[in-house]
């Protein structure tokens, strides 16, 4: 909740207005009652007309200006609660940016959208509701029993009887329901992932006839996410059942002895009818402070998991040179015995159900340490071209990773110009890349835009890129050209005009570091063969990396890298490896045996 506080903080000025005006349009409402009973009991007996009207315009003015002050400080709380989750979204927005790869995998990307949603909303409706009714009902419950008190003293006494009951059930309810909302957001993150998977393999889910696996997949996923909400919500749905009975016993205690009193000559009927409305007051009450436990109890649970993101620790630090010092040796890229591995957590984000009550086997501290590359030691000169090539997870993405500090190596360093990457400034580094990485993203807008993605880029720029990654051609023989509107994920262009797009992006950056990861799978030979040429003629000066599959596309490089399991295995030039590395003369003969 400290995390709550934080972000209402700029707001407390505006809240405690709104606080003094609810508790003035409170504290009316809680006079109508009295007024009535003294109308009643006082007033009508004399047979006065006109005090009864003047009475009468009392309660009026009392009822109106009751229902305009819980109007305004309703606007104001709702306007807090808006201001302070646009403010706690955009932080936690900005500290999701800046996670590292190592961090993005522990939470999830579907856990971070249901944080960013789900979670928020939570937090907007507790902030709201506390504003409205956690000022109002505890006024209307502590004024209610005072007044009630001087009222009917001994009537006031049933009501004091059942009021510790009720609170006794609201505390031992809500002590179970905030784990129980835990792990329905736990079970939502996981429909999340599914619901997201599907979405966006949704070609191929309907080219493989998958729909109806897929169907029973999501209903599984659903059914457990229904299942742990039904567990959250009827466990809380106790407290409403349970406070009503409790309040009609004790309404109709106050009614059989309210009369007795009043035949008694021991009460009057103004104040009888006055404390009934009391008593339905102060019900009401009640039931506004179960509905703010359950409201807590949701926020609670989801403030937890935001916080959990806000307060890690940024793990890609900037590092002092002292402890990291430079390597000046010329060399543009290096890397020197670098190792590293994933490590993947058994944890509360990337859980199955066990088919338990528990939604996930929580075991936080098993880890499975799995090892990518080992001891990689390569250089590359400023304007040399390296070509990676390697059996499906052998790592080539993973150097990637690594170079463009996604993740930070376990042993050995990378140096970009003689400096540690470790000591560079994130924005920095990444500045002097253009990349294409797999499945990369294009957006829902234009040609042009997706070329840019607000970089600022010239115009000339743009089309001088399009033109080097051989998506000139096609962009012009569309009607609106580099202002044709691109659908979701590029779902209106073909695989190899998406390629090409996305090489066009990385190009008119002008970039010191052209990396290329599997960026021409989708190509045929003629229009890849042509892309290799315009990046060996129109770039000279750039470092490239190019991943692929195909030798075709690396044969030309002055370096090539070839990967198994993690371990270099070949590097050279294609004559050098033909001779001296096996796996990469198998390749060659089963590509290009017949060439």
């Amino acid at each position: 909740m400290r995390m709550i506080i934080y972000y209402l903080k700029p707001y407390f000025g505006r809240m405690f207005l709104g606080f003094l005006i609810k508790v003035a349009g409170t504290f009316m409402d809680l006079g109508l009652p009295w007024v009535l009973a003294y109308i009643i009991d006082d007033i009508i007996p004399l047979g006065s007309v006109s005090l009864i009207l003047i009475w009468g315009i009392v309660m009026l003015v009392l009822s109106v200006g009751a229902r305009m002050g819980n109007i305004i400080a309703n606007r104001m709380a709702s306007r807090v609660a808006g201001n302070t989750i646009q403010k706690l979204r955009h932080d936690l927005f900005y500290k999701i940016e800046q996670l590292s790869g190592k961090q993005i995998d522990h939470f999830s990307i579907p856990s971070l959208v249901s944080r960013m949603t789900s979670d928020t909303y939570n937090i907007h409706q507790m902030v709201g509701m506390m504003q409205r009714l956690g000022v109002r009902a505890p006024i209307i419950l502590i004024g209610g029993i005072i007044i009630t008190a001087t009222l009917e003293p001994v009537l006031t006494l049933i009501l004091l009887a059942i009021l510790p009951l009720l609170a006794v059930v609201v505390y031992v309810v809500s002590k179970k329901g905030i784990p129980l909302y835990t792990k329905s957001q736990l079970a939502v993150d996981k429909m999340i992932r599914t619901v997201r998977e599907n979405i966006t393999g949704i070609r191929v889910v309907k080219a493989l006839s998958k729909t109806e696996y897929e169907q029973n997949r999501f209903a599984k996923v659903n059914d457990l996410v229904v299942d742990k909400e039904l567990q959250a919500g009827s466990t809380m749905a106790v407290i409403n059942p349970v406070m009503n009975l409790l309040l009609n016993i004790g309404l109709t205690l106050v009614v059989v002895f309210g009369a007795y009193r009043v035949n008694s000559g021991a009460s009057e009927v103004g104040k009888i009818v006055a404390f009934l409305s009391y008593f339905t007051m102060i019900l009401n009450a009640m039931l506004m402070i179960t509905r703010i436990f359950v409201i807590i109890s949701k926020a609670t649970a989801s403030a937890s998991r935001i916080n959990e993101v806000l307060e890690s620790e940024i793990d890609l630090k900037v590092y002092s040179k002292n402890m990291y010092p430079n390597n000046s040796n010329g060399v543009h890229i290096e890397f020197s015995n670098v190792s590293f591995a994933y490590n993947k957590i058994a944890d509360d984000h990337n859980c199955e159900n066990d088919g338990n009550d528990n939604i996930m086997s929580s075991n936080i501290n098993e880890k499975e340490e799995s090892v990518c590359i080992t001891d990689i030691n390569f250089q590359l000169k400023r304007g040399e071209k390296l070509g990676i090539i390697g059996a499906t997870g052998s790592g080539k993405s993973t150097l990637i990773n690594l170079l463009m500090r996604y993740y930070d190596v376990d042993n050995g360093a990378i140096f970009v110009d003689g400096e540690d990457i470790r000591t560079m400034e994130l924005q920095t580094l990444r500045k002097k890349f253009g990349v294409v990485f797999q499945n990369d993203t294009i957006f829902a807008d234009t040609i042009k835009d997706n070329i840019d993605l607000r970089r600022g880029i010239e115009k000339d720029t743009i089309a001088k890129g399009a033109i080097d990654a051989q998506a000139h051609e096609f962009i012009e023989q569309l009607d609106e050209k580099f202002q044709y509107k691109i659908a979701t994920n590029g779902a209106n262009l073909s695989g190899g005009q998406k390629q090409r797009l996305l090489v066009a992006r990385a190009l008119a950056g002008n970039p010191e570091i052209l990396v290329l990861d599997d960026s021409s799978s989708a190509l045929d030979y003629k229009t890849d063969s042509k892309l290799r040429k315009a990046i060996h003629e129109h770039l000279k000066d750039t470092t490239t990396i190019l991943i692929a599959q195909r030798i075709s596309s690396i044969m030309q490089m002055d370096h090539i890298l070839v990967l198994e399991d993690g371990n270099i295995i070949g590097y050279g030039n294609h004559e050098e490896l033909l001779k001296s590395c096996e796996v990469y003369g198998e390749i060659y003969q089963s590509q290009m045996g017949n060439h």
